[in-house]
């Protein structure tokens, strides 16, 4: 088994400044295997180049190199965002942005460094190690201090033969294909083990074409409609335009009304409080009796004590009065609350982030139906749709993904409601402010959508599904324990000659 390179030969300081703005390069190139871009194999020449480097050593630093090119790079959208709305000068949005790029870099840094230290020095061991360590760094990032998993490598399985993965190991557990094809390949480029690299590359191709299929939906068809109202956020949350803004939605619902059996309005459609707008309320519920379908659309609810906020999706059903209600429990930290361990910033910024999660189980029941609720980022974690999908027999995303403009954050958003379709077996019905509204299959294809930041109404039809994906029975559970006995496989074999 070959050993890594003598430091004081591979730690000089301009052949090490060389590799980290390599591992840098490596990193930014990863952003754009994503959607809208969707350019997989550079994520593969990335990665590969990653762990080529990593051979060297300095691993910490080589993977937060890395990790600061990827998220850094791939968080600028953010830039925009906080300028516009923030609204904060382009100096302090580019230091967010930094700081975002900084802390997220701590994960592949540890990623890089665990897998080091654990191989011993021997190359091969640590080629066997990085994939399953991935594993259980893409899942401690997507929960560590509530979790962003943002463009996570298990995404990169969609549009390809081998998404059918997910819906038995999830998002995460799909880590294990990308980064296990890399290390096979620097491997063989690096020419440590070359006939096992060669193997184990191709039994992670066989499995990536020969994948289970995904999982179909095949309970009773529905028609739906997905209304894009195309809300500018510079307007949403202005009283003067607040008359438009429920215009442009009752006469897009009366159209869908003749068309569809459902209609569905995104994020924090109604932009106020029904409990405090007693007249709007009324004009909304005689709006809705007179279109008779029921309707789930986005909107604000005091909390008991009227002291904070939740948000979530509303239920009008026909002929009642009564609107149901579930809220969004993966709440976004420092955008809807502060986190506990930081109150005093309460003091610095007065009136920020007054919404409190909601202890329902995200499930709306009109007549026959069952729809699970995922609020805007919710969107993201696997575990917010598989707890709505043990009952429901189809999710909702609303989302409002104005505030990121023409960026690729929408699209990237939409990405992550793709897996979760995938991993729980269930048609997944966004609609969404500015787009990008979609109806998308549990194969994470796209039925039907419409271009973003324009006005209409997306048709379609959707399938009810009662059956159960293995990772919508087991979750993540499984697969982080089948790492323990892998892991240590790997590290005490009897023999390795790698």
């Amino acid at each position: 088994m070959q050993h890594f390179e003598n430091p004081s030969i591979a730690d000089s300081r301009p052949a090490l400044n060389l590799r980290l703005a390599a591992a840098l390069a490596c990193g930014a190139a990863m952003p754009f295997a994503y959607a809208p871009y969707d350019l997989k194999w550079l994520a593969l020449l990335a990665l590969t180049g990653w762990v080529l480097l990593l051979l060297v050593g300095r691993a910490w630093a080589t993977g937060y190199a890395f990790g600061l090119g990827w998220f850094g790079i791939g968080a600028w959208w953010l830039a925009p965002t906080l300028h516009t709305f923030g609204p904060l000068p382009w100096g302090w949005t580019v230091l967010a942005v930094a700081c975002v790029g900084a802390v997220l870099a701590v994960f592949p840094a540890l990623l890089a460094w665990t897998a080091h230290r654990l191989a011993f020095g021997k190359q091969g061991r640590m080629l066997l190690l990085l994939p399953l360590l991935a594993v259980g760094e893409e899942w401690l990032r997507g929960h560590l201090f509530t979790g962003l998993p943002w463009t996570p490598l298990g995404s990169l399985l969609l549009d390809t033969p081998a998404i059918g993965w997910a819906a038995i190991v999830g998002v995460y557990g799909a880590t294990l294909l990308p980064v296990g094809l890399a290390a096979a390949l620097a491997a063989m480029l690096a020419e440590i083990g070359l006939r096992y690299g060669l193997v184990a590359f191709s039994l992670l191709l066989v499995a990536g074409f020969f994948a289970p299929p995904p999982y179909q939906a095949e309970g009773p068809a529905h028609r739906v409609a997905l209304v894009q109202a195309n809300i500018p956020q510079s307007l949403k949350w202005d009283g003067d335009f607040l008359n438009d803004t429920m215009a442009r939605y009752a006469r897009l619902s009366a159209e869908a009304a003749q068309k569809a059996e459902i209609i569905v309005w995104p994020e924090a459609a109604v932009p106020l409080f029904l409990e405090r707008a007693p007249e709007w309320r009324q004009w909304l519920l005689e709006q809705m009796q007179g279109w008779d379908r029921p309707l789930l659309f986005g909107g604000l609810k005091l909390a008991a004590d009227e002291s904070a906020a939740h948000n979530g999706l509303f239920l009008f059903t026909p002929g009642s009065t009564e609107l149901q209600f579930v809220g969004k429990r993966h709440l976004v930290p420092f955008g809807e609350y502060v986190p506990e361990w930081i109150p005093f910033l309460h003091k610095f910024v007065p009136g920020i982030a007054d919404f409190r999660p909601t202890a329902d189980n995200g499930v709306l029941q009109p007549d026959g139906g069952r729809y699970g609720s995922l609020v805007c980022y919710e969107a993201i974690f696997p575990e917010q749709a598989r707890q709505r999908a043990q009952t429901a027999a189809v999710l909702i995303n609303v989302t409002n993904d104005a505030w990121y403009g023409h960026t690729p954050a929408s699209w990237q958003h939409m990405q992550a409601a793709r897996m979760r379709a995938v991993e729980t077996g269930r048609y997944l019905l966004r609609a969404a402010n500015t787009g990008v509204s979609a109806i998308i299959a549990p194969d994470g294809q796209v039925v039907n959508s419409m271009p973003w930041f324009e006005e209409g109404v997306v048709y379609g039809e959707y399938r009810d599904a009662s059956g159960q994906t293995p990772y919508l029975q087991r979750g993540d559970t499984p697969l982080l324990y089948l790492l323990i006995p892998l892991l240590i496989i790997v590290l005490y074999p009897r023999r390795l000659t790698l």
